[in-house]
C-alpha cells in the first residue's frame, strides 16, 4: 500500500502501526519520528517559515488568506501523480493546520488519481485515540491499532488516578501570544485528566481568539504556553510578546512547552502531554518542571 500523510499526527500513527515502509509522501511539517524527515514532501505552506515573521504578523497573514478564501497550504500535484497513492490521510478540522480533505479530493480529480482519502477530525481526547483505529482499519492493521489504543487508554487512566483527590489548579493554555488564542478541542480534556480546571476553554470546542481583557479578568494558577507549530525552543522564543503584557502578572506560574510534540498534534503523544501536565500542575515545588519538556518562564 502506498500511503501519503498530510498530517504530522497521522504520520506518527503510521509509524506506530509499523507502516513506515508504505509511507511515500508527507507534509513539510512531518518531523517525528526523525525518519519521517527523509520521506518526500508533497505539501508545503504559503506562509514564511524562516522566522522572519513575529506572532502578530503570522496571525495577520493567516487571517488575511483565510478571509480571502485562499489556502495556507500547497500540494505538489506532480509528485502526488508520480507516487500514485492508494491512501491519503488528511483533515477538515482546521484550515490553518493542514490541507483540508476536500481540497485533496479536488486535486486528485484534476490529476486523475483515485486514492482513498481518510479524514481525521478529532474534537476530544478520546477521538484522538479513536483516530488510530481509523488508520488501522484503512490499512489492515486493526490488531496493532487496538493494542496501541488500549495502552494509551491505560496510561490516561493511570494519570487520572495519580491526581485524584488533589486540589485542582486553574489552568490557562494559550496556543498563541499575539493576539491571544486559547487551546481548544482535546486540550481542555487534557487539563482535566491531568488534575486541573480549564480556564477560558470548553472541552471539544474549537480554539478561539481571546481579548487581553478576558485574560486579565481570570483567576489563573498555571499558564501553559503552547504556541501552535512550535517546539519547546520555539515556544520560549515566542514568549516575549506574552511576558511583555501587563496581564502576564496575573497568569500564575507560566511554562513553555513543546506544542508540536504534546498538545497541538492529535496523535499518540498527547498522552505524553497529559502526563507532562500532571507533573507541572502537581509538582512538589514550583520550579520542578521536567526540563526536557517544559521551561518555567515566570
Amino acid at each position: 500500500m502506498r500511503i501519503v500523510s498530510l498530517l504530522p499526527s497521522a504520520t506518527e500513527i503510521v509509524y506506530e502501526l509499523g507502516l513506515e515502509g508504505d509511507l511515500c509522501g508527507v507534509s513539510f511539517e512531518c518531523d517525528y519520528p526523525e525518519a519521517a524527515r527523509s520521506v518526500p514532501v508533497v505539501s508545503g505552506t504559503a506562509i514564511a517559515t524562516d522566522g522572519s515573521l513575529n506572532a502578530q504578523q503570522i496571525d495577520a497573514e493567516v487571517s488575511a488568506r483565510v478571509a480571502a478564501g485562499l489556502s495556507i497550504y500547497t500540494l505538489d500535484s506532480a509528485r502526488l501523480r508520480a507516487i500514485e497513492p492508494d491512501l491519503i490521510i488528511a483533515q477538515d478540522l482546521c484550515r490553518v493546520c493542514a490541507v483540508p480533505s476536500g481540497a485533496v479530493e479536488e486535486a486528485l480529480e484534476v490529476i486523475g488519481c483515485h486514492a482513498a482519502v481518510v479524514s481525521l477530525d478529532p474534537s476530544g481526547l478520546e477521538d484522538v485515540i479513536d483516530g488510530i483505529g481509523v488508520v488501522g482499519k484503512a490499512t489492515g492493521t486493526e490488531g496493532r491499532a487496538e493494542v496501541l489504543m488500549a495502552e494509551l487508554r491505560r496510561r490516561l487512566s493511570a494519570a487520572r488516578e495519580r491526581v485524584s483527590g488533589r486540589e485542582r489548579p486553574r489552568v490557562l493554555v494559550l496556543e498563541w501570544p499575539d493576539p491571544p488564542f486559547n487551546a481548544g478541542h482535546w486540550v481542555p480534556e487534557m487539563v482535566v485528566a491531568a488534575g486541573g480546571v480549564p480556564v477560558l476553554a470548553e472541552p471539544r470546542k474549537p480554539s478561539r481568539r481571546l481579548t487581553w481583557e478576558e485574560v486579565g479578568a481570570q483567576e489563573v494558577d498555571v499558564t501553559i504556553f503552547a504556541p501552535c507549530g512550535f517546539d519547546l525552543d520555539g515556544a520560549v522564543g515566542q514568549a516575549a510578546d506574552l511576558l511583555a503584557r501587563p496581564e502576564a502578572r496575573k497568569l500564575g506560574r507560566i511554562y513553555a512547552v513543546d506544542a508540536n510534540a504534546h498538545f497541538s498534534r492529535p496523535g499518540p503523544r498527547v498522552v505524553d502531554g497529559v502526563e507532562l501536565l500532571a507533573e507541572l500542575l502537581h509538582a512538589d515545588a514550583p520550579d520542578d518542571a521536567p526540563r526536557q519538556n517544559a521551561r518555567r518562564l515566570a
